[in-house]
């Protein structure tokens, strides 16, 4: 009878979290590596770059892909003869894990995790409690599959209780346009289908977890429905010309996992679950000998990719510029930002609409008089770094707070991640403002943009309070500009017919 102990768990566990917090699973890096080189569209093939560059850089500097170090879900499979020497629970070792990988002095993760979720949401400081599926299977061994997922793709999780004669596909390809870029495509969609509604949503949680293999389904054909599926979907989402950050192109997926389960005669549960660009994901068995060991990959498996400002990017100094300024900026032009800006996400915002509601200043240090606003919730810095990981966060998450920002502080842009609402593009088209897309999912190479950093306000919010960074050259995309012309919703319309085209439709 193997004997697992609590020790080998807990190590396994927190050493596997700090292990994906930098190595993207290769199988995903080829996958963007063929879709970088595929890309026609200027603008997607530029941020594939980012993300593949950004993805080497975490691997030889053992920092987080993303500042959002994720939610963790664990699947547990014990072995039916497998012993546990322990009186912990599975859920108290993975959280003991989870807890030692996030607060690793060399390399920080980022807590995202709060408690009382419909009340206070206080920050657990650990990032526990993680999520645990445990399934008892045969054996004697202990299979653990583990996965940090960011919240920007977790809330574009879709679900459906379909009819049973309705068309799978056709929904989902109904479904994915109304997701937005807030997912960060390129990536992976798991779709889970039947059982009830919970079994629905683990399973295409799980379906992630798999191999990035559908090239070689696409060669040998498919086997069987899910298969089918998989295939149609493939190829069906990729010519919605979402393409990689919703800027319009060849690639929104690199795959599309399916998994299925027996349902209720009378029900077809559906459930989309996005994988996005900073795709996470381990797994390890535990044999009783020892923790589990995890094989660094090698830095020549990456590909060796470079950027230069192109001949059209618009060097910008932000200290002294007016709204005269950016009138002539376009939707769609690169930009390389320098100079001084703030940041704020949802907690920062709420409470600058608290204190303009009571007729208050805000705090000494925050003036967003012709200042830019960074959504972004940092991962602290280690070392010598002037702060760690800082991609952008999902936007439309402050559209309500856009008129109030653009009309009363003084703000006038903002820089963030994915598109924004028809709200919010109709407050910055009022207000002569506009809003810039930074690339999600390369978070590192972001950060060394940033020169200097501090704290100006709410330092109790932790990762979402104000920051003043000092920036060179961070590059970024002109999404919607002081007109309202919005390069989300034109890139997909121009790339979807493109792609018609091309294949003769």
């Amino acid at each position: 009878m193997t004997i697992i102990k609590k020790q080998d768990f807990i190590d396994s566990v927190a050493d596997a979290l700090q292990y994906i917090s930098y190595y993207h699973p290769l199988d995903f890096v080829q996958a963007l590596d063929k879709a970088y080189h595929k890309e026609q569209n200027p603008a997607a093939k530029d941020a594939i770059a980012q993300i593949l560059i950004n993805s080497r850089m975490s691997a030889e500097g053992h920092r987080p892909i993303c500042q959002d170090t994720g939610i963790v879900t664990c699947f547990v499979k014990i072995g039916m003869q497998a012993q546990w020497d322990t009186d912990w629970t599975v859920q108290q070792m993975v959280d003991e894990g989870i807890r030692r990988a996030y607060t690793n002095p060399d390399n920080p993760l980022r807590a995202s995790i709060v408690s009382d979720p419909a009340g206070s949401r206080k920050n657990t400081r650990d990032n526990t409690p993680g999520v645990v599926h445990i399934e008892m299977v045969a054996g004697d061994k202990v299979e653990v599959i583990l996965a940090a997922k960011g919240g920007g793709s977790e809330n574009k999780t879709k679900m459906k209780m379909l009819n049973p004669s309705d068309d799978i596909a056709s929904w989902v390809l109904e479904t994915v346009p109304q997701m937005g870029a807030g997912w960060c495509p390129p990536g992976i969609l798991g779709i889970g289908i039947g059982g009830t509604a919970e079994k629905a949503a683990v399973l295409a949680k799980e379906s992630l977890m798999d191999p990035v293999d559908i090239h070689e389904l696409l060669e040998r054909g498919a086997n069987n429905a899910d298969e089918e599926l998989r295939l149609a979907l493939f190829k069906g989402i990729n010519e919605l010309g979402i393409g990689a950050q919703g800027v319009g192109g060849l690639t929104t997926v690199v795959d599309v996992k399916v998994k299925s389960a027996p349902t209720h005669a009378a029900s077809k549960p559906v459930v989309i679950i996005p994988n996005c660009a900073a795709t996470r994901h381990v797994h390890f068995t535990l044999d009783g000998s020892g923790a589990a060991e995890l094989k660094a990959p090698r830095l020549e498996d990456w590909p060796e990719i470079t950027r230069e400002a192109g001949a059209g990017t618009r060097r910008v100094n932000l200290d002294g510029l007016t709204k005269e300024d950016i009138l002539s900026w376009k939707s769609g032009e690169t930009l390389l930002l320098s100079g001084k800006i703030l940041t704020g996400r949802d907690a920062a915002h709420k409470r600058i609409a608290d204190l303009l509601s009571r007729g208050e200043t805000l705090p000494e240090g925050v003036d967003f008089t012709n200042r830019f606003i960074y959504y972004v919730g940092p991962v602290d810095a280690v070392g010598d770094e002037v702060v760690g990981p800082a991609g952008p966060t999902t936007s439309t998450r402050m559209d309500k707070f856009t008129e109030m920002m653009l009309a009363q502080t003084g703000l006038i842009g903002m820089i963030g991640k994915a598109e924004r609402g028809p709200a919010a593009i109709e407050a910055i088209k009022k207000h002569d403002a506009v809003y810039l897309m930074a690339v999600g999912g390369a978070a590192y190479l972001v950060a060394k943009a940033i020169r200097k950093s501090r704290v100006v306000a709410f330092p109790e919010l932790g990762m979402e309070a104000i920051y003043e960074f000092e920036i060179e050259d961070m590059p970024v995309t002109v999404a919607v500009d002081h007109q309202g012309t919005n390069i989300h919703q034109q890139g997909p319309e121009i790339w979807k017919v493109k792609i018609a085209e091309m294949e003769g439709k």
